[in-house]
């Protein structure tokens, strides 16, 4: 019996993910601030540890764009030798999580959360790598690094080596927007490897003056964190950090996982173990202080896309990743760095979803409005920060959304009023409800009947009562209320309020 029955299958697409995986694992790994053999790492990591456990068979796993801020961030706030222990608790909470099966929870994330998240880091990788393009020094902040792009042109224009670099990087763009109208037997090669090779000759070729990767050798770049380095787990904004890292590189990574499910008929997610995967990763990965990994949408598909069966395909493209940086570690050094600033500027692009965007103002125009909020939070404050801003807008949404309720007068001219309410009554639409009881006439007796609520929380009960006792001293007889608890025509007010047939609705408002 054949115990590979796909080997062919997994061993070809392994080959695709590697030469997709490659430049991407280098450019994150430069975009985030830390040599390039991290990145390389990482993916070596993501293939082999993740690639081996169980969760999801054919999702492929390595350094991310979409933390490509939030890394870049703690690293220039904390430091390189940081980065190893706030990845390493960051997988020892994905480890715990999985175990506590809290995986399949992230699925109840808003999806637009999510695509703003994305969008927002899109946006800023873009501002951040347009500096890096040109060979400039990015700001700091998002807000600085889009407001500063025009000074920045300004400056490029003025000098021949950020435009001979702005010209390799707008080079590289291109060959990345155009390689999928080629033939597909001309797409082989991916596009990204391809626009980052020709870029390297054209920079050899013509001896352009431009910056290249820093190469320290792989050992050279692995530093494995010290007693000083995990002592900073005492300051809060670390453990901040760590919490960012977790809750961002989980989500990302089952909202990948999600995707990648509907890309074939294969076993389907098993999230928990996938988000244990994970943890496993990131675990190893502090431990060799490298960077972050999630679940990569770009390298799953191009999984899937090549044929892969089974999780043979992204073991190997760890394996090759490995020989790579410990056979080849002096390619890194022709990589021009405008040419990795091209790829991450067209996937940051990809991250904004301009369909989507559309599609929901004309469907659903809160979920758009909380989408443009997170990316929007995400560019102005920090990644953090924007998500859980996010996070707040939907649940005020939700509730906003299920606290619909519907007060009904009827008025006969004469005899008791009729109020009947029927919904949700919470305190969001409390102002309302009590705006129109308070309008109904003084001098007048009145029966509410709440047998149609599904939910009275306490302030609208407590309002409710309150505005009852003072209609009832104005004169009239006490107002009669229908306990919501009570069946329809159960209670004294709501067969008052059933027996008479209605003459006339005095006003049919939605609270």
């Amino acid at each position: 019996m054949n115990r590979f029955p796909f080997l062919r299958q997994d061993f070809t697409a392994s080959l695709v993910v590697f030469l997709v995986a490659l430049p991407l694992c280098v450019g994150v790994a430069v975009a985030s601030g830390v040599p390039a053999e991290l990145g390389l790492v990482t993916g070596i990591v993501g293939g082999i540890v993740t690639g081996l456990m169980r969760g999801s068979s054919l999702q492929v796993s390595g350094p991310a764009a979409g933390l490509t801020v939030l890394v870049f961030e703690a690293v220039s706030e904390f430091g390189l030798s940081v980065l190893g222990v706030i990845v390493l608790a960051t997988g020892l909470i994905q480890l715990a999580m999985g175990a506590l099966r809290l995986g399949r929870w992230f699925r109840a994330i808003s999806v637009s959360v999510v695509e703003g998240m994305l969008a927002g880091i899109g946006l800023v990788i873009i501002a951040g790598q347009l500096y890096a393009a040109a060979g400039l020094k990015a700001p700091a902040s998002g807000t600085d690094k889009i407001l500063g792009l025009p000074g920045a042109a300004a400056d490029a224009f003025g000098s021949t080596g950020a435009l001979a670099s702005l010209a390799v990087g707008a080079g590289t763009i291109a060959v990345l927007v155009l390689w999928k109208k080629l033939p597909k037997k001309a797409r082989t090669v991916p596009g990204a490897l391809a626009a980052v090779l020709l870029a390297t000759v054209v920079t050899q070729a013509f001896g352009l003056p431009v910056a290249s990767v820093e190469v320290n050798g792989l050992l050279g770049s692995v530093q494995l964190p010290g007693a000083e380095a995990f002592g900073a787990l005492a300051d809060p904004a670390v453990i901040g950090t760590i919490i960012a890292f977790a809750l961002i590189a989980s989500a990302e990574s089952l909202f990948s996982a999600a995707a990648v499910d509907r890309l074939h008929d294969g076993p389907r997610t098993r999230y928990d173990q996938e988000l244990m995967a994970q943890g496993a990763g990131n675990t190893v990965c502090g431990v060799l202080g490298a960077l972050p990994m999630t679940a990569v949408i770009v390298r799953s598909s191009a999984n899937v896309a090549a044929g892969a069966r089974t999780k043979a395909s992204r073991v190997l493209h760890g394996v090759w990743l490995l020989l790579f940086a410990a056979l080849l570690p002096g390619a890194l050094a022709l990589i021009p760095l405008p040419a990795l600033a091209g790829v991450l500027v067209h996937a940051g692009w990809k991250l904004i979803p301009f369909r989507g965007v559309v599609s929901l103002w004309r469907g659903h125009r809160g979920e758009a409005l909380i989408l443009v909020v997170t990316a929007a939070a995400i560019v102005t404050v920090n990644m953090f920060e924007g998500v859980l801003i996010g996070l707040a807008l939907s649940v005020v949404k939700t509730a906003w959304e299920t606290s619909h309720i519907k007060l009904e007068v009827i008025d006969k001219g004469a005899g008791p009023i009729q109020a009947y309410l029927s919904g949700n009554a919470t305190f969001l639409r409390l102002p309302k409800i009590l705006d129109s009881l308070e309008a109904l006439p003084q001098d007048r007796p009145v029966v509410v009947d709440l047998s149609g609520l599904h939910h009275l929380d306490h302030a609208c009960r407590t309002a409710l009562e309150a505005w009852a006792e003072r209609h009832s001293v104005a004169g009239t007889e006490p107002v009669k209320v229908t306990d919501p608890t009570k069946a329809a025509g159960s209670g004294e007010a709501a067969g008052a309020g059933k027996e008479q047939e209605p003459v006339k609705a005095a006003s049919n408002e939605s609270a």
